[in-house]
């Protein structure tokens, strides 16, 4: 079983991934240092007792060794909004500014990037929120891996 099919097993078959919220680790694929390697994946929030979604929490960390000018970017998008985080300094184990995204249940498209050239691995943290700031359903679905 390959890296990725093993994180999509885990996401579909744990609760503990997404409504626990602990986050992943999503690989940009380690034999491309393409510059422009994107990684995309779906949060799908829906009510699942704890109240309607309010808005979907992210953040990125990346856990590789440094190297200048190479960063990892996480945008959010819902419907017409977008927001950006950027983990400023590599390796240092601790995640980006997080993002706030209001936009109501439904599905909000991840994506990750880096700034340039470069092998890159990074860990992303995601909860789908309600207005009160309860965990409510969360589910993911990773689309693409580069």
């Amino acid at each position: 079983m390959s890296f990725l099919a093993l994180i999509v097993w885990l996401i579909w078959t744990s609760n503990g991934f997404a409504h626990d919220a602990t986050g992943i680790p999503l690989p940009m694929h380690p034999e491309s240092p393409d510059a422009q390697a994107t990684d995309l994946a779906d949060v799908i929030c829906a009510d699942d007792g704890h109240g309607p979604t309010s808005y979907l929490f992210a953040q990125v960390r990346d856990d590789s060794p440094p190297a200048p000018g190479l960063m990892v970017n996480l945008q959010v998008i819902k419907g017409s909004q977008a927001a950006n985080t950027t983990d400023p300094v590599s390796g240092d184990g601790v995640y980006s500014e997080p993002i706030l995204l209001p936009g109501g249940d439904g599905v909000y498209r991840m994506l990750a990037n880096k700034t340039g050239p470069g092998r890159r691995v990074f860990s992303v943290i995601w909860h789908c929120m309600t207005s009160d700031h309860v965990h409510t359903g969360t589910e993911i679905q990773v689309r693409q891996v580069q």
